[in-house]
This record gives C-alpha cells, sequence and structure tokens, in this order.
C-alpha cells in the first residue's frame, strides 16, 4: 500500500488490501477506470451493448475493470483489450477462475493488468467473490450494472460502491427478463440511467476535475469467441441463453454463440416450431 503504484482510489476504501498481487502493466493502474458487471447468463442483447460501452469508454480515455466472470465481465474485458482493461481474480494469480478464461487473462496483461489479494495457490471459493467485488468498485470511479437479476454479485458490487462513495449506474433491461430485475431496481432506486457513454463520461468528468484525453488512434478489436467442435445440449443451451424478450440480430447469436450459422438457424426453427421464439424484421428474433 505504501509503493507508488498502488492505486489510488483503492487506498480510500476502509478495507483496503495492504498488499495486492499484480501481473501485467502496473503504469496502467494510474488511468481512471469503469467498471462494468452484470449477468453471467446474459442475453446476446447485453453484452452486444458491454461491448459497445467498453469500446466507447476506451476511446473515452477510461479503462474498463470487471471480474473475469462469464458472460458481460468477459465480454466487457474482450472488448477494452486494446485500449486497458483490468481484471479482479478472486483467487491467486495462478488459479484463474473460471479456467476456460485462462486465454483471456494472457490477453489482457499485453496493455492491461490482473490484480489479487490472495496469495499464490489460493483456489477462490464462493466467500471470495464478494470480497474481490469491493476491489472492482474500490479501483473505479463508478459501477455499470449490465442485467443483474434480484439477487445478483453484481447487486453486491453496486451495494459495496455506494458505501465506498462510487456512482452506481445501470442499464435499463426489458421488464419482462429476469436477468434484468436487479438493474431495472437500482434505477428506481436512483442509480443513472444509461444508453450511451456520454451518459457515464458526463458524470465522472466533473469528479476528475478535467476532461480525459482519449488516446490516439485506436483500432477497433472485436474477439470472437472460439467456435465449439461438436454441437450438442452444452451449444444449444449456449444459444438459447442468449435470447431474452429483447430482440437482436441472428448474425450476433452467430458471433456471440461461436457455433455455425447452421447450427444456429437448426436451434431457431427448434425454438419457433416450440412456439418459443418470435421473428421480427431485419433478421431479429426474441425469445418468447
Amino acid at each position: 500500500m505504501g509503493e507508488p503504484e498502488y492505486p489510488s482510489r483503492l487506498k480510500m476504501i476502509g478495507d483496503a488490501p495492504p498488499l495486492i498481487a499484480v501481473r501485467g502493466q502496473l503504469a496502467v493502474l494510474a488511468r481512471p477506470w469503469v467498471a462494468i458487471v452484470g449477468a453471467r447468463n446474459a442475453s446476446a442483447a447485453g453484452i452486444k451493448f458491454a461491448e459497445r460501452l467498453a469500446r466507447d469508454l476506451g476511446e473515452a480515455g477510461f479503462g474498463v475493470i470487471s471480474g473475469l466472470a462469464r458472460g458481460i465481465d468477459a465480454a466487457a474485458h474482450r472488448a477494452s483489450l486494446l485500449t486497458g482493461t483490468a481484471a479482479v481474480l478472486a483467487g491467486g494469480q495462478d488459479r484463474i477462475y473460471p479456467p476456460e478464461h485462462a486465454g483471456l487473462v494472457e490477453s489482457i496483461l499485453a496493455e492491461g493488468a490482473v490484480l489479487s489479494e490472495m496469495p499464490l495457490g489460493w483456489e477462490p471459493r464462493a466467500r471470495d467473490f464478494p470480497r474481490r467485488n469491493r476491489l472492482i468498485s474500490g479501483i473505479a470511479l463508478g459501477v455499470v450494472v449490465i442485467e443483474a437479476a434480484r439477487r445478483s454479485g453484481s447487486l453486491i458490487t453496486s451495494r459495496m460502491a455506494l458505501e465506498q462513495g462510487r456512482e452506481v449506474f445501470a442499464v435499463p433491461g426489458s421488464p419482462l427478463d429476469p436477468r434484468c430485475e436487479g438493474s431495472n431496481g437500482l434505477l428506481k432506486q436512483g442509480a443513472t440511467l444509461v444508453t450511451e457513454v456520454s451518459d457515464v463520461v458526463a458524470v465522472l468528468n466533473p469528479i476528475l476535475g478535467q476532461p480525459i484525453q482519449a488516446p490516439a488512434e485506436e483500432p477497433e478489436s472485436e474477439a470472437p469467441l472460439p467456435p465449439t467442435e461438436q454441437p450438442g445440449p452444452t451449444e444449444r443451451s449456449r444459444i438459447v441463453g442468449l435470447l431474452g424478450p429483447t430482440p437482436v440480430l441472428i448474425d450476433d447469436l452467430v458471433r456471440l454463440s461461436g457455433s455455425s450459422p447452421a447450427i444456429v438457424r437448426t436451434v431457431m426453427l427448434e425454438l419457433e416450431l416450440a412456439g418459443r421464439l418470435a421473428r421480427h424484421g431485419g433478421g431479429l428474433v426474441s425469445a418468447l
């Protein structure tokens, strides 16, 4: 905590860890950070918005911090790899969770950082994730919640953010989607509504005291998910899980699921025949 690289805002919280282990680029820790958190079983619409917001925040000069979880967290990390992203681990630096995000961690290290307060060899337990969440909000200027159920870790993060004096933002979602009950509830309680990056920047720039200089010429990055070798129940469940009441493009389902267009269209046909899918104009579909 006494060293200059220790994140300045993290020092301010009441239960700041005396020591953190960091891999990657130490210099990025001095940047202003915005946390993006949300559902692990996120919809395609939620993932697409998380990607867009993360890219736009990076172009505005902010780093994007999250918890490396599946769904919204991973989408935010991938979309901000080139502009700077940070992941906070619940376990030790050599105990990545979920294990399939080990490759994502390696990508983050090039321009960002991976942090943990846990010692090497520490396997993350259920109670370690809320503990990790206080670091995510503690480092950030504010927390953006995208698709959070009524009881979720994202709501724990937003509560900790309020206790730490951080700004809380929420993206509105369909009232028919249980994945959005918690985030919609935050809006009722006074969280700042977010539909575009300017909603976040307008609140945070005055806190910083001056506008942030955007990086010069940042190329766009959109890393596709790795394809699944064999179609099966898991692949079908992944495609169905991306659907919600909000219409999304079939092309986005293909990209986000990592499945082939033929497999996605087969699953769409099955759902349609079962009366569980609605088709809209322009190649959009939604769950019923």
